[in-house]
């Protein structure tokens, strides 16, 4: 199946690349490297069944030519503003980068006749609701920050060009995830500080914000598993790895990881690390477990191995 992988250079997207040329899909790449880089998919440049344009997702034009001249079967679309402390400061990145880049793209799936769509969401479309289980019929969502509302917000374009256009979109809600070809994120910044000044740590609000933390290639793997549905409309579901892990904690392994053993730690205070940022949620995957889904790794597991892939490559 000749497919189309939007924000393919990305820490994410680029994984993607690898498993589908892996399965004998053909791979279409579209980057405008904002956030992805040339390195995460150079090993992939000399396989004759990928490609790549360097465009934006928001310039439907640009896109509308691609679709022309590649015609895709598939639209795997991991186009977003992926770095929320940034849009944080600036909302319109997530308007023009997460929820704009969705309508363009279904403009152009519809425009062309593409059927099928994978959506890549984000748990922050439920918004701080600590005190529940999150699963997929949770009702009344209410993002709190500039990024998940955006998600949301293209999840609702998704629903409606889905029926209007007799579309397949398979959407996955997931938490923060890691694993190589990081360029932000806790883990990132952990190792970037700790390198700059091996005494001492600066950690973003108590250090008691608790979230699950998922491998990519777990990730990658549920992607790859479920992204024939077999039906109209839309196909949801939270995704997760087992257990969560604390930002304390997430230091406490960098750290060990490193060998060091003296850093003070030195907190800025507050439940969250910035405005917007959920500081825990109760997190339901039974769903996609019962479909036949488990992460490989847990939450802590994810963090270490990440951690040792990126010391030295940072």
């Amino acid at each position: 199946m000749k497919t189309l992988v939007i924000g393919g250079a990305g820490f994410i997207g680029s994984h993607l690349c690898d498993a589908l040329l892996a399965e004998g899909h053909t791979v279409v790449c579209i980057d405008n490297f904002s956030l992805g880089t040339r390195d995460n998919i150079g090993h992939l440049m000399q396989n004759p069944h990928f490609s790549i344009y360097e465009t934006d997702a928001f310039d439907y034009n640009n896109l509308a030519h691609i679709f022309g001249e590649e015609r895709p079967e598939y639209v795997f679309h991991m186009a977003a503003n992926s770095d929320i402390q940034s849009s944080a400061k600036n909302p319109e990145i997530e308007y023009r980068n997460t929820y704009s880049t969705t309508f363009q793209i279904l403009c152009c799936m519809r425009n062309f006749g593409v059927k099928k769509l994978f959506f890549a969401s984000t748990s922050a479309v439920y918004g701080d609701r600590r005190d529940i289980l999150l699963d997929e019929n949770t009702a009344n969502l209410c993002p709190v920050s500039y990024y998940g509302a955006a998600k949301l917000g293209s999840e609702a374009l998704i629903s409606a060009f889905s029926y209007m256009n007799d579309m397949e979109a398979l959407i996955f809600r997931f938490p923060n995830v890691i694993g190589p070809r990081l360029t932000h994120g806790v883990i990132y910044d952990f190792i970037h500080k700790l390198q700059n000044d091996p005494e001492h740590l600066q950690i973003l609000g108590n250090g008691k914000q608790t979230k699950p933390y998922i491998y990519v290639t777990d990730l990658i793997g549920a992607v790859i598993k479920f992204m024939n549905t077999a039906g109209c409309g839309v196909t949801l579901y939270n995704l997760s790895s087992e257990g969560d892990t604390s930002v304390t904690r997430i230091a406490d392994i960098v750290c060990e990881e490193m060998h060091l053993q003296s850093v003070q730690y030195e907190y800025t205070g507050g439940e969250s690390g910035w405005k917007g940022d959920v500081p825990r949620f109760q997190y339901c995957i039974d769903k996609i477990t019962k479909a036949g889904w488990k992460a490989v790794y847990t939450s802590d597991e994810a963090v270490r191995k990440t951690v040792r892939e990126n010391i030295d490559g940072m």
